[in-house]
């Protein structure tokens, strides 16, 4: 693993981190992370997806992990897309297929990139994309109404270690992680709503070959959520049975990382 760091358009540090295979890589993919977590935590999968020999990048989201910018907050949605477009560009100069892969936010932040107007990837894999969420009434309304009057004022996650995975040491792992950031703001609340909403009106536009992975106990991103995107040509979407939100922390990542090996293998 190899960690690094530049500088976003804006001046904003963003970290990454970056593995290599041990022979020429067939393909680079970019792993976004999901809310309140880290590139970090995606360890385990960049080592799997390097020994079958793809080269991984991992950025931290701005405001997260050990990126910069204000905790758990986001001023402009775009500033996530054109923080990936760097990202994007930089795994494209080397020649190489480029795999975009999203977890929850990070899902929602690589269909939000694939649906916009900026250089596309090759192949999209997204793990239980937040397009919409199971939140109480009260905190999306907060989020949508406050957060354009109040975007900085925090709200707690309100996650449980049992809704991440089955396997009860990932919660204790997550909330003992001095990275993991357990409060978002009304304002980046605000702003990964309208980007659900604007994701699911124009679901029928995404031309990028894609595959889906959700949980099919997973109570923060119900498969629900999902299914519309099941419907399209371009999509081929799996449910996997028992597991919850972190598909890649249920036995280890082992079946989660093997199902988009051979999705992408298939495709290259």
């Amino acid at each position: 693993m190899k960690p690094g760091e530049r500088l976003a358009l804006d001046g904003t540090k963003i970290a990454h981190r970056s593995w290599e295979p041990a022979a020429s890589p067939r393909a680079v993919v970019v792993i976004v992370h999901g809310l309140a977590e880290h590139g970090g935590r995606y360890r385990h999968v960049a080592e799997m997806l390097a020994e079958r020999g793809y080269a991984v990048m991992v950025p931290d989201l701005r405001g997260f992990g050990v990126s910069g910018g204000p905790r758990g907050h986001l001023r402009r949605w775009e500033h996530y897309l054109d923080d990936l477009a760097v990202d994007i560009a930089a795994a494209r100069s080397r020649g190489l297929p480029v795999v975009l892969l999203g977890h929850s936010l990070g899902g929602l932040v690589a269909l939000s990139y694939a649906l916009g107007p900026r250089p596309a990837p090759d192949l999209l894999v997204l793990s239980a994309p937040a397009i919409d969420a199971d939140l109480p009434r009260s905190k999306k309304l907060a989020a949508r109404v406050l957060g354009a009057i109040a975007p900085r004022i925090r709200i707690p996650n309100g996650l449980r270690g049992d809704q991440l995975s089955t396997d009860p040491t990932v919660g204790e792992q997550y909330f003992a992680d001095p990275l993991v950031y357990t409060s978002t703001t009304l304002g980046l609340g605000r702003l990964a709503l309208g980007a659900g909403d604007t994701c699911r009106r124009e679901l029928a536009t995404l031309k990028v070959p894609t595959l889906v992975l959700h949980g099919e106990r997973d109570s923060i991103v119900p498969p629900a959520v999902s299914e519309p995107l099941g419907s399209l040509e371009v999509v081929e979407r799996v449910v996997l049975p028992g597991y919850r939100h972190e598909v890649f922390n249920e036995e280890g990542g082992l079946v989660a990382v093997g199902r988009v090996a051979a999705w992408i293998e298939s495709r290259l």
